[in-house]
């Protein structure tokens, strides 16, 4: 529904086109000093709750002043309390337990001799709408349940505390209902004629704004629905700004976790592939990069900070940023690994986030090369007439952030002329698999799976795309964990 603009007049939804004209429901409102069929218990000191039910001249349970008090109650509108009170003991209703439905109106008013009375009020399906009543706000925040939808304040309330400069401020009461109730619809019960204070409290944040001597149960009956219609289509147009937000803040994350590699000059092929877990909006804390530096050797990089949120996905962008920076500047293995855990150190939001990192050198012929591992799986090779595996990984360093003053052996590994090197993520062997998906995939299954899809013939980014299509397809779903995978293959 769109948001309507702040009116001069007092009447809610039809005039305004949003909802069509409705006939008359109910009379004018009465005076609850004269005893009119709605009246609650108005001396009652902890407010009241009040079913209007549709059929004005039928009975109503009415329950004691004290269980109003104390639970918010239903109590009668009409009949002696002596014989209504038996009834409403069998079946009593509370704050939480509004039927199916049904609206629930609270009313915030401090002169019960003077506030309206509600004889009927009906909503579109003919069900009646709830009113609970409350003196002052003390009283209101009491009554304030979850249930209730829509809460209709008489500006004329004492304000709560003066403003800092020791003004008065005459919406003072409003701005502490709002804050009270964010997400309920609020309408501003004004006195006849003050336009000006009534649009001033739309614009402050209120939904509509009532007169108080032009009440009628048709009119109010309109002014809640909408009310309660506006705030529901006003929540949905934020959430949708921040779904927005949120895309666009993905976004500048994924430009930074998953750069464009830097390989000029280099014979080697890059294929990349990540999929976000589908578990949250924010994307997890899995970065990469490839960089080749003047001497001829390709460097490429994975990790994974624990975790999933914007933190610890900017952390992997700083990681990612410092690891290429570093590996420029002409640092590697052990020493390059020792500065990306202090740059951890420093920028983690608390001491127990950690990251694994895989980083692999390879030397200007592309025939060897040097692997660390820090807490991270092994990435797997495959060449020409040989079953795919995974590198050693006995020498495996903690995790980055672990351990002060952790080492990180530089192993050699041998590639020979032809060969593809593939770095993962754990989110690619973490995924379900079998019968009821009590098993994880794990390396094994991974090796057997890629294994299976090079004799199908598949390469570079054809595989990376089948192989998390597959894991996810095992998995019976969306994987829970991000998965980020790089491949870099060379030819003869």
């Amino acid at each position: 529904m769109p948001a309507p603009i702040p009116r001069q007049r007092a009447i809610p939804a039809a005039e305004s086109g949003q909802a069509p004209a409705e006939p008359a429901i109910g009379g004018p409102f009465g005076d609850r000093s004269g005893g009119s069929t709605g009246d609650s218990s108005g001396d009652s000191p902890g407010g009241s709750s009040t079913t209007v039910s549709g059929d004005v001249d039928g009975p109503r349970p009415q329950d004691t002043a004290d269980e109003a008090t104390a639970d918010g109650a239903e109590t009668g509108a009409k009949g002696d309390p002596a014989e209504a009170a038996p009834r409403a003991a069998h079946s009593p209703v509370h704050a939480h337990a509004t039927p199916a439905g049904h609206l629930t109106l609270l009313m915030i008013e401090d002169d019960p001799g003077g506030s309206p009375v509600v004889p009927e009020l009906l909503d579109p399906t003919g069900k009646p709408i709830r009113v609970r009543t409350a003196r002052n706000l003390t009283e209101a925040e009491r009554l304030l349940t979850d249930d209730v939808h829509c809460i209709l304040l008489d500006l004329a309330l004492p304000a709560p505390a003066r403003a800092a400069d020791g003004t008065d401020d005459e919406l003072a009461v409003l701005k502490h209902v709002l804050r009270l109730a964010p997400h309920h619809a609020v309408l501003a019960l004004t006195a006849s004629g003050d336009t000006e204070r009534g649009a001033e409290a739309v614009r402050v944040g209120a939904q509509d704004y009532l007169f108080r001597d032009e009440l009628d149960g048709r009119l109010l009956s309109r002014a809640i629905r909408y009310a309660v219609e506006r705030k529901r289509s006003d929540r949905a147009e934020r959430k949708l700004t921040e779904s927005k937000l949120r895309a666009q803040e993905n976004a500048r994350l994924e430009r930074g976790l998953l750069p464009t590699p830097l390989l000029e000059g280099s014979p080697l092929r890059f294929a990349a592939r990540y999929r976000p877990g589908r578990s949250r909006a924010l994307l997890g804390g899995d970065f990469y990069d490839t960089v080749r530096t003047p001497d001829g050797t390709v460097h490429a990089m994975i990790g994974d900070v624990c975790g999933h949120g914007p933190d610890e996905a900017a952390l992997g962008v700083e990681l990612r940023i410092a690891w290429r920076a570093l590996t420029l500047a002409g640092l590697c293995g052990d020493q390059l690994l020792g500065t990306l855990q202090q740059v951890l150190e420093h920028e983690r939001s608390d001491d127990e986030i950690f990251a694994t990192l895989c980083t692999v050198d390879i030397a200007p012929d592309g025939r060897r090369a040097g692997l660390c591992l820090a807490g991270h799986p092994s990435p797997l090779l495959a060449r020409p007439g040989r079953p795919a595996e995974l590198l050693p990984f006995d020498n495996n360093g903690p995790a980055l952030g672990l351990l002060p003053g952790a080492r990180w052996p530089r192993m050699q590994v041998e590639l020979g002329a032809e060969w593809s090197l593939m770095l993962y993520t754990d989110g690619l062997i973490e995924g379900r698999v079998g019968e009821g998906r009590r098993e994880r995939l794990g390396q094994e299954g991974m090796v057997a799976m890629v294994r299976r899809q090079l004799a199908e013939g598949l390469r570079g980014e054809e595989l990376l795309r089948a192989a998390v299509n597959e894991v996810r397809d095992l998995n019976g779903g969306e994987l829970t964990d991000d998965v980020a995978v790089l491949m870099l293959d060379r030819t003869p």
